[in-house]
């Protein structure tokens, strides 16, 4: 019988703690957590509170909790963006596993230095594509080793990211600045471009692309709309779909989880017209310090001839992804429902393969596959067998690099050729 496992917490916002830590415990292995590493007083008193922590192992920073004798078996890692490179290699090498938050890091140096400091330490090492670990991607990826449709030849792959989120999240929110996260496809879709790997199961090998940030710009500012939404004009603020009071005290009153969790601890409807009337939530979107794009087309062709076009808009209704695979014998079509349409094309039949997370509210963010990989990275943990995990670190930076490519093509026009 595998041994129960121990794990540590660096960042405990609205992923690390409010999502991952929970379904760990969900274990059929016996999880503790037994360190937090969290610089917001109130996040970090609530992660002590929620799952039992020690208060002598509550730490500021990550590299508090590296100073220390190690304290765990695993660590999750769920900091911002920017702050994913330096506490990977540094718990790894200090004895702790590691499921580490997409993306992996920002810069191209920065995740090869963490897969290689996998190598160098021997640790495991998750990397959050938590689309791969859902039944639909799953279900495709039977479908498609089965043989249904024959060789793939070509894929559309749309992400609608949906005009709220894009607003909430790379508008006015952690990742609306490339020098502060990452950019919009890394931080936003890379998600996509490892789901792509997955189904496809061969390297990428070249990759070009278009984007712009078109509409949240000054210059699309309503005449009269404040800096603020609840300062802006009734008039003007009624008519805008991006304003903060529609989205957060309206569309979303009395919601206690996300978007309305990530503007502070109250989630009430005062809590959250103070965090709008103090915080970045409240910014009108015409008035922020933005610069990720609000659109990008992704080409890419991959070893066998496969070639595929990635849609991410921002500016859509809130749904699911939608997905278009072509083979020489049929093809799979599967829309925001998760209903997965497969048509042969020998006797023109078309039947729909039904999954289990139908209606699961998850799915339209893509993150129905996040209680799979952390049960997953706990038994990996607890076995000691990494193999129990559906990727290698090694392919989760592909996408990446994929990603990086598709930055430079974008800014340059270029024709991009991945290197290994």
């Amino acid at each position: 019988m595998s041994k129960g496992v121990t794990l540590a917490i660096v960042g405990a916002g609205s992923r690390g703690a409010e999502s991952y830590a929970p379904r760990a415990l969900k274990s059929d292995v016996k999880v503790r957590f037994t360190a937090v590493a969290e610089p917001r007083p109130a996040w970090r008193e609530r992660a002590i509170t929620n799952f039992d922590i020690p208060r002598e192992n509550a730490f500021t920073t990550w590299e508090d909790l590296v100073d220390r004798p190690q304290l765990a078996d695993g660590v999750i890692i769920a900091t911002q963006d920017h702050m994913h490179a330096a506490p990977a290699q540094a718990l790894m090498r200090k004895g702790y596993h590691v499921l580490l938050e997409k993306p992996m890091a920002p810069t191209e140096a920065e995740c090869r230095a963490i897969v290689d400091t996998r190598r160098e330490t021997g640790r495991i090492l998750a990397v959050c594509h938590v689309m791969r670990y859902s039944s639909h991607a799953r279900m495709v990826k039977r479908v498609l080793d089965e043989g249904l449709i024959g060789d793939i030849t070509c894929i559309q792959h749309v992400e609608p990211v949906g005009y709220y989120h894009i607003a909430h999240s790379y508008v006015r929110g952690n990742w609306r600045r490339e020098d502060e996260s990452s950019p919009m496809l890394l931080a936003k879709s890379c998600h996509d471009l490892d789901i792509l790997r997955y189904w496809i199961d061969k390297p990428c090998r070249r990759v070009s692309s278009f984007g712009t940030l078109g509409h949240f710009r000054a210059e699309n500012r309503p005449a009269g709309a404040a800096d603020r939404c609840l300062d802006c004009p009734a008039e003007v603020e009624s008519g805008c779909p991006y304003s903060a009071a529609k989205i957060y005290l309206r569309d979303r009153r009395n919601n206690h989880g996300w978007p309305n969790n990530v503007l502070g601890l109250d989630t009430s409807p005062s809590g959250i017209a103070t965090s709008l009337r103090n915080g970045p939530y409240g910014r009108c979107v015409y008035a922020c310090d933005n610069d990720v794009v609000d659109r990008q087309v992704v080409n890419m062709e991959f070893d066998g001839g496969v070639v595929v076009s990635f849609t991410m808009a921002g500016c859509t209704a809130p749904g699911g992804r939608e997905t278009w695979i072509m083979g020489t014998r049929g093809q799979l079509r599967s829309d925001a429902r998760r209903i997965l349409e497969h048509t042969d094309f020998l006797t023109d039949k078309s039947v729909d393969i039904g999954v289990s997370e139908k209606g699961d509210a998850l799915l339209a963010t893509g993150h129905a596959g996040d209680e799979q990989l952390v049960l997953d990275f706990v038994r990996a943990i607890a076995d000691d067998d990494p193999s129990l995990l559906i990727s290698s670190p090694e392919v989760s930076l592909e996408s990446h690099l994929i990603a990086f490519a598709a930055e430079r093509s974008r800014r340059s026009g270029t024709v991009e050729a991945i290197i290994p």
